[in-house]
C-alpha cells in the first residue's frame, strides 16, 4: 500500500525504521546475553511526534460534540460515536456487564432493518458497522468509502439511535454469552482476574466488568430498551470524523444525522472516583488438581487525568510492558518460570489499577511471587539505566506513532481518550510527554505505586501444593472453588 506523503505519513515512515531497531533489539535481548546486534548499524532516526492536524470541533445545539480530522489518502471516512456514562460505569450491581450485551445487540436490528440489512448495508458502502463496551462508555464505529460517507452516517445514526432488540436476538445473545461465560469461568486467570478487580475497587463499578449467569439470564429486550433510552444521549456524546471529508462537510453530515436528537428520561449519574488506596487482600482460590497457578497482583492506582499517569504508565511498561520487559526478561527468560508475563498501568476516567500476572508451575508459585516483588522494589530503589529507559521510550513512542497511522485507529484514539477525560490536543501530546520523563521521575512513580507492600495477591491453584509457599507472603484468605 502506497502511503501519502502527509506530514503525519512522513513521520510514520521515519518512526517505522526506528521501530524496526527497537524490534532488533527486544529480540536480541530474549534471544540471551551472548546475542550481538549487527556491527555498523547506522544511528536512530530523530524521534518524531505525531503531528496532528487541526481538529476542527463544534458542539451542536443538542449539546452533541463533534471532531472533524481531514486526512488525504485513501478515499475513505472513518466515524466514531463515543457514548460517555453509557459502559459499565452504568450497570447495576446485579448485572455486570450488562452494558456488553447491549453494545453487542445495537447492530442486530433497527426500526428500518433485520441484522443482515444492517451488514448488507454497510458492505455495500465499503465498509462495516460496529459497537463495543467500556468502563467509561459504548463505542460505535462505522467507516465507508468516501463516496458513501452520507450513507454510513445515516446506517450509523440509525443504529445508534433506534436500536429495536428483536426478542429472538436477545435469546441468541443470552445463549452465546451462557456459553462463553461458562468457558471462562473455566479458565484460572478469568477467577483470578475477578479477585483482584474486587480487591482493587471494592464496590465500585469498575470492578463489575464480568458478567455473571444471574445478570446475563436477567437481560429482556424491555431492560435493553431502557437502558438505551437512558444512556445514549446527544450531551453525552462525541463524534469523531477522520478522512477525506472537509470540516464543513463533516458539521453538515453530523447535523443531519443527529441534530434533531434529543434524550429521554433522566441521565445516569456520573460515576463515582474510584479509591487510591486499599489495603491489600490475600487470596487463595482453590483449584483442585491444578499443575499451574494463576497470579494476580495489584492495587488502586489513578485516573488518567493524573498528573502521574504518563509517567507511572512508562514505569510500568519498563517494569512489564513487552517482550524486553523487566518481569518478562527475570521470569520468562532468566528463570524460566512462565511462558508470558505482564504488569503495568491501567488508568480511566474515575480511577485506575496496577497489575501484574502470570501463569506459573506449582513448584515455583512463591518463588515467582518472590521475583514479581524483586522487580516491583528494585524500581522503586534504583534510578532505571539510561540506555533502557531510552530504548522503553523508543518503543512506546514508535508503537504509538505506528498504531495511528491509519485513521480510524486516529478516531479510535481520539474516542477513547474523550472518554477518559483528556482532550483532543493529548493525542499529538503524548509521544512528547512520554519523551520528557526522566529516570528519576520513574523511579518517584514506582515508590508510590508499585510498592511490594501495597500489592494484593491473588493465587488460583491447588492449595495442597502452594500453601506452604504462600506463606512468607501473609495469611491468605481460602476460598473455594
Amino acid at each position: 500500500m502506497t502511503i501519502a506523503k502527509t506530514p503525519i505519513a512522513t513521520a510514520i515512515s521515519k518512526l517505522l525504521v526506528a521501530a524496526a531497531f527497537t524490534t532488533v533489539l527486544a529480540s536480541t535481548a530474549i534471544a540471551g546475553p551472548k546475542a550481538q546486534l549487527p556491527k555498523d548499524l547506522p544511528p536512530y532516526a530523530p524521534d518524531g511526534v505525531l503531528p496532528v492536524a487541526d481538529i476542527a470541533q463544534k458542539t451542536l445545539a443538542n449539546g452533541m460534540a463533534v471532531w472533524v480530522v481531514p486526512r488525504d489518502g485513501l478515499p475513505r471516512v472513518d466515524y466514531v460515536l463515543a457514548l460517555r456514562g453509557a459502559g459499565f460505569a452504568a450497570d447495576a450491581a446485579d448485572s455486570p456487564a450488562f452494558a456488553t450485551m447491549l453494545a453487542g445487540l445495537l447492530t442486530e436490528g433497527t426500526a428500518q432493518r433485520d441484522s443482515k440489512a444492517i451488514a448488507e448495508a454497510a458492505q455495500g458502502f465499503g465498509g462495516s458497522v460496529g459497537a463495543g463496551a467500556g468502563n467509561d462508555g459504548v463505542t460505535l464505529f462505522g467507516n465507508a468509502l468516501s463516496s458513501h460517507r452520507k450513507g454510513m452516517l445515516d446506517l450509523l445514526a440509525e443504529v445508534a439511535r433506534q436500536p429495536s432488540f428483536p426478542e429472538k436476538e436477545v435469546k441468541l445473545a443470552q445463549a452465546n454469552a451462557l456459553q462463553g461465560l461458562k468457558a471462562a469461568e473455566a479458565q484460572p486467570g478469568f477467577k483470578a482476574t475477578r479477585a483482584l478487580l474486587a480487591a482493587t475497587y471494592g464496590d465500585h463499578p469498575y470492578a463489575r466488568v464480568q458478567p455473571t449467569e444471574a445478570g446475563i439470564t436477567a437481560v429482556t429486550a424491555d431492560k435493553l430498551r431502557g437502558e438505551h433510552a437512558r444512556r445514549f444521549r446527544p450531551e453525552r456524546a462525541l463524534l469523531v470524523i477522520t478522512g477525506k471529508v472537509t470540516p464543513a462537510e463533516g458539521f453538515a453530515l453530523a447535523e443531519r444525522a443527529f441534530g434533531d436528537w434529543k434524550g429521554i428520561g433522566t441521565a445516569p449519574a456520573e460515576v463515582a472516583a474510584a479509591r487510591r488506596e486499599a489495603q491489600p487482600s490475600h487470596v487463595l482460590i482453590q483449584r483442585d488438581g491444578s499443575v499451574q497457578s494463576s497470579l494476580a497482583l495489584g492495587r488502586p492506582a489513578i485516573a488518567a487525568t493524573d498528573a502521574d499517569y504518563i509517567p507511572a504508565q512508562l514505569a510500568g511498561i519498563v517494569l512489564g510492558g513487552g517482550f524486553s520487559s523487566r518481569v518478562m526478561q527475570n521470569l520468562r527468560e532468566d528463570k524460566g518460570y512462565t511462558y508470558g508475563v505482564r504488569a503495568g498501568l491501567a488508568a480511566a476516567r474515575a480511577g485506575g489499577r496496577i497489575s501484574a500476572g502470570a501463569d506459573v508451575r506449582n513448584e515455583v508459585t512463591g518463588a515467582a511471587i518472590k521475583e514479581f516483588f524483586h522487580e516491583f522494589d528494585r524500581l522503586g530503589t534504583e534510578p532505571v539505566p539510561a540506555t533502557e529507559l531510552e530504548d522503553t521510550k523508543r518503543y512506546v513512542a514508535g508503537g504509538y506513532l505506528i498504531t495511528n497511522q491509519m485513521q480510524g485507529a486516529v478516531a479510535a484514539t481520539l474516542a477513547n481518550n474523550w472518554l477518559s477525560g483528556l482532550p483532543a490536543e493529548f493525542l499529538g501530546q503524548y509521544v512528547p510527554k512520554i519523551r520528557a520523563v526522566d529516570a528519576a521521575q520513574v523511579q518517584a512513580m514506582a515508590k508510590k505505586y508499585y510498592a511490594p507492600r501495597d500489592q494484593s495477591i491473588i493465587v488460583v491453584g491447588d492449595g495442597k501444593a502452594v500453601a506452604e509457599q504462600l506463606k512468607p507472603y501473609g495469611e491468605f484468605e481460602r476460598r473455594g472453588k
